[in-house]
């Protein structure tokens, strides 16, 4: 009977993976193992907006219940302070509110370079807001006598949050609707946040994966970069491929995940019109001139992300739209037959391998009994059952789930029924 439930569960996992293709706009990334002090940092230029239009905010936020550092006025010298440092690092969203003279002054540029390297080291969330400046002033303005280090790491920051759709005051008639507008934004990112936290809870292994595969995303490199997840069915490439995409999407201007590619070029002749159907979020593959959507494409930052490739002609197919993508772009895709990346001569590709034994108890724990290790009395039993079903990740969930809620006479009885076999 178990041996039939495994086939069955196994089965109903694959099918649930490869039945659909999906399409993500960029949404909430996240650390794996962040201690969150504030809801919001805001980043601003005090003389500018202190007294105005920050109070406005501020209230706004405290209106929704949102938690946000204050400085209290803290005095301001050449440099940002450790104080300062933590609280941007501990914060889930940073609100940038650029003013007249934020670019002038080095403490709000050495803010703003904290809070893109936070972007993209830990997933934190940028908003950008331009109040009573155009944006290209703000990326025009530079400081005088510094050294060229500092002004280069200034401009970096400036150039990346230039990427960064944003509010802009002259587009509203009424300051107090877009004060509540933007109040309302980062309560719906908090919420998708925390979605995300209760859907990414203790992955076991996460923080290694995700740490090869920043090696070969390589993501400072201006490249169009195709990179290869590899490994056995039930080996947790799908898992790796969301988590992935949580955590990059919203470094992109466009960003895009396939379940399944199957279920995208369903008609060779048209699976051009799919795909950028998908990457210009219309509906019912209406792109009205392929070659102009083609063009606009050139100039943006895309993240595909593609899961259960299964044949080299599918492939082919993304080898003939990568070069529409703008400098920056990543494709990755997860196979099973490491032959469909090397047909195509990709490079960069991350082989994943089996959980370790203790990973593969913390695994089976976390569906067994909803924690890493065992309840007490049970630790003999469980260690019993992962080594009856090895290391694959998705067999280990599967034999969790059939053994949660179990007495502990009922899992020694299946157990022994086992043995027998």
């Amino acid at each position: 009977f178990l041996a039939l439930y495994i086939s069955n569960q196994e089965n109903r996992e694959h099918y649930s993976f490869s039945s659909s293709s999906s399409l993500h706009l960029s949404s909430p990334s996240l650390s794996l193992s962040r201690n969150w002090t504030h809801d919001v940092f805001p980043s601003f230029h005090g003389e500018d907006v202190r007294k105005d239009f920050l109070s406005h905010i501020q209230k706004g936020f405290e209106r929704k219940g949102i938690r946000q550092f204050n400085d209290n006025e803290m005095e301001r010298g050449e440099s940002i302070s450790f104080q300062l440092v933590r609280a941007i690092r501990e914060s889930k969203i940073a609100v940038v509110l650029f003013s007249r003279n934020y670019a002038s002054s080095t403490w709000c540029l050495d803010e703003l370079v904290e809070i893109m390297k936070c972007r993209r080291e830990f997933g934190q969330i940028v908003i950008a807001v331009f109040y009573k400046v155009d944006p290209s002033d703000v990326f025009r303005k530079t400081c005088d006598g510094k050294t060229n280090e500092e002004v280069r790491r200034w401009r970096v920051a400036l150039a990346e949050v230039a990427t960064i759709a944003g509010y802009h005051s002259s587009n509203w008639d009424n300051e107090a609707d877009m004060v509540e507008n933007i109040a309302t934004d980062v309560s719906k990112k908090l919420t998708l946040f925390m979605r995300s936290i209760d859907f990414n809870y203790d992955l076991v292994g996460m923080g290694a994966h995700m740490e090869e595969m920043r090696r070969l995303l390589y993501l400072d490199s201006d490249e169009v970069r195709m990179i290869g997840i590899w490994g056995l069915p039930g080996i947790g490439k799908s898992t790796i491929t969301k988590f992935l995409f949580k955590q990059l999407s919203q470094r992109f201007n466009v960003s895009l995940y396939i379940k399944d590619i199957n279920a995208l070029y369903t008609r060779p002749a048209s699976s051009d019109v799919e795909f950028m159907s998908l990457l210009t979020y219309q509906k019912d593959n209406k792109v009205f001139n392929l070659r102009v959507e083609r063009e606009k494409l050139k100039h943006k930052k895309v993240l595909v992300v593609i899961d259960n490739v299964h044949r080299s002609v599918q492939l082919d197919e993304m080898m003939k739209v990568s070069p529409w993508f703008g400098p920056g772009s990543r494709v990755v895709i997860a196979v099973q037959d490491r032959e469909v990346l090397d047909a195509h001569r990709i490079g960069y590709v991350y082989r994943v391998a089996l959980p370790s034994d203790y990973e593969a108890m913390q695994i089976f724990c976390m569906a067994a009994f909803g924690q890493k290790f065992p309840k007490d009395g049970f630790e003999d039993l469980a260690r019993r059952v992962c080594n009856i079903a090895g290391r694959l990740p998705l067999r280990l969930k599967i034999m969790g789930s059939y053994f949660r809620g179990m007495s502990k006479q009922e899992w020694i009885d299946k157990i022994d029924k086992i043995d027998q076999l």
